[in-house]
């Protein structure tokens, strides 16, 4: 599975390995309690519907970057800080990265996992 980034038809790999988080145990996880992620790495929360979503970064200690999609059109791109980043916005798709990984992705910019 990867996480891939789309603008003006030039597309790329934003990473390579990707886990799921579809149930309510592993969204509430997140990357807590984890020490690292590898530079390729995604974590992705689908959810059923178009609702406002946060993500926090408690138990988190490293920066991460955060893209909030809908239909996978991306609503908002934060970089969150560890332990007390916070953000929120609109989506049916939440994707969390290595901060820096999405220094390139845009609001409006389409991102999809295949």
């Amino acid at each position: 599975m990867n996480v891939r980034h789309e603008r003006d038809g030039d597309a790329r790999t934003l990473a390579a390995t990707v886990d799921t988080a579809d149930s309510f145990l592993s969204q509430a996880r997140g990357l807590m309690f984890r020490r690292s992620i590898p530079d390729d790495y995604a974590l992705v929360f689908p959810f059923g519907s178009v609702e406002t979503r946060d993500a926090h970064m408690v138990f988190v200690p490293f920066d991460i970057d955060a893209l909030w999609m809908e239909d996978e059109e991306v609503q908002q791109v934060a970089t969150l800080s560890a332990w007390t980043g916070m953000g929120e916005a609109r989506c049916d798709t939440l994707v969390e990265l290595p901060a820096g990984a999405a220094s390139d992705v845009r609001v409006g910019d389409r991102v999809w996992v295949e």
